[in-house]
């Protein structure tokens, strides 16, 4: 009589649940259900566009769905980062997400229309954006000890350019003048091409560029790379030294990483590392990054990742706070 009573409960709950809609329980852990969005802070054909497309192309055969990527530029990408904050917390909107607005962005500006401990996820780390220590080929030296003892002896006229008030590349030149102690005019410009024409042309003296930025003008013997900012040797420059062998402590990492919305189950996180990682070692997203002067590279867990996102927004509070920097 029971199990009568029993089977005829389950019979009902059954039918409830499809009047009602109640997805069946296999079904209640399957992600992803519809195509995946990977918004892009910047505009097509940039680095972290050919980021998320290489990215994404694999994620797509991986879980079964549709990638679609979005390029949404503006606000120096804080514009692309505000969407994810306001998005669906289910995993199916990703954003490329990197050093400015989640690291430097926080300690900028007084107000941002998002918050960057509270509003998002950290998946994991999937790229370095490499940055290098540009100078011209006359004058400087050929490695950076060499380019501080020149510059030392030149005095106070040194000027280095810049993509911009508050950029990664000026806030390196920052932390560089404050860990060497040489003093050296920023000189701001509308992006880091103007900026290393004038280089060429005698105007300024160093620029921590964009490595695929300033590759044309290196190839064609008109400037020299002479190290890279990170806090290790990178394996696509290998030959440039970290100026950390010369100036311990000093590290500047153009990352990027892949973030989901604050309240996204962590289940569907777990996975999307797990894939993302995957990806990274793909033969062909590893050419298509280095072709553009990115180097690869993820996270042993999400939580390391986490913990350098905090200990890397620590650090540039210190460089813009001592610099006393300023950005409307």
């Amino acid at each position: 009589m029971n199990s009568k009573i029993c089977s005829a409960f389950v019979l009902v709950m059954l039918v409830m649940a499809t009047a009602v809609g109640w997805p069946p329980a296999s079904a209640q852990g399957t992600y992803p259900v519809r195509p995946i969005r990977i918004l892009i802070p910047f505009p097509a054909a940039g680095a972290a566009d050919t980021i998320g497309r290489s990215l994404g192309e694999r994620l797509a055969a991986e879980l079964g769905q549709p990638v679609v990527v979005d390029n949404r530029p503006g606000a120096a990408g804080r514009l692309a980062t505000e969407m994810l904050a306001r998005a669906e917390p289910d995993g199916h909107t990703l954003l490329v997400g990197g050093v400015g607005p989640l690291a430097i962005s926080p300690s900028l500006y007084k107000k941002l229309p998002y918050d960057p401990e509270r509003d998002f996820l950290p998946v994991t780390r999937v790229a370095e954006i490499i940055n290098v220590m540009v100078v011209p080929p006359a004058g400087g030296g050929a490695n950076p000890r060499q380019f501080i003892d020149w510059a030392k002896a030149r005095g106070t006229d040194m000027r280095f350019g810049s993509s911009g008030p508050g950029q990664f590349d000026h806030l390196v030149g920052e932390f560089f003048q404050r860990e060497t102690g040489l003093k050296m005019t920023h000189v701001p410009y509308k992006g880091g091409g103007p900026a290393l024409i004038d280089m060429v042309s005698g105007d300024i003296q160093l620029m921590f560029a964009t490595y695929v930025t300033a590759v044309p003008h290196v190839r064609g013997g008109r400037l020299r790379t002479i190290a890279v900012t990170t806090p290790q040797r990178q394996p696509l420059l290998a030959d440039l030294p970290a100026l950390s062998e010369v100036i311990p402590g000093f590290g500047a990492s153009n990352w990027n990483g892949m973030f989901v919305p604050a309240k996204t189950p962590r289940a569907v996180a777990d996975r999307l590392f797990v894939e993302i990682n995957k990806a990274m070692q793909d033969a062909e997203v590893k050419r298509r990054q280095n072709a553009v002067g990115i180097e690869p590279g993820g996270s042993p867990s999400r939580a390391e990742f986490v913990r350098f996102i905090r200990e890397d927004r620590a650090r540039w509070a210190k460089i813009i706070r001592d610099a006393n920097i300023k950005v409307e």
